[in-house]
């Protein structure tokens, strides 16, 4: 399977990277190109990579993710993860990254929008 990345402007500045598919040894250099881009372009107020269409993910994979996020602190600017598949997820916390991503939950497709009311509340 291929990899595809988007990258959308969100408001404040902020900067969305979404790959699609697998980033392993053939892919991982694209996520860490995007990143590379972006910087290039401006600083942004933060970067977001956001994980929730990544099927699987190697060692090359989050290694080019550590890499985009040293290269993205030396520029000044804060790259988080945000709404990791649960590959994802677990990946990063079988090997201890989770917390330097800014600790995200992992994406569930049947998860609500909106949060819960509770009685009374």
């Amino acid at each position: 399977m291929s990899l595809s990345i988007l990258q959308t402007v969100r408001p404040g500045g902020v900067i969305e990277i979404a790959p699609r598919g697998e980033i392993d040894v053939d892919t991982a250099y694209e996520v860490k190109e995007a990143i590379a881009e972006v910087l290039a372009k401006g600083r942004p107020t933060r970067i977001e990579l956001n994980m929730r269409l990544v099927t699987f993910i190697d060692s090359v994979g989050i290694s080019a993710m550590v890499a985009g996020f040293q290269t993205a602190e030396v520029s000044g600017v804060k790259l988080i993860v945000t709404q990791p598949s649960r590959f994802v997820h677990r990946q990063l916390w079988v090997t201890g990254l989770l917390g330097l991503f800014g600790a995200p939950e992992p994406y569930y497709a049947g998860a609500a929008a909106t949060p819960e009311v509770l009685p009374g509340g």
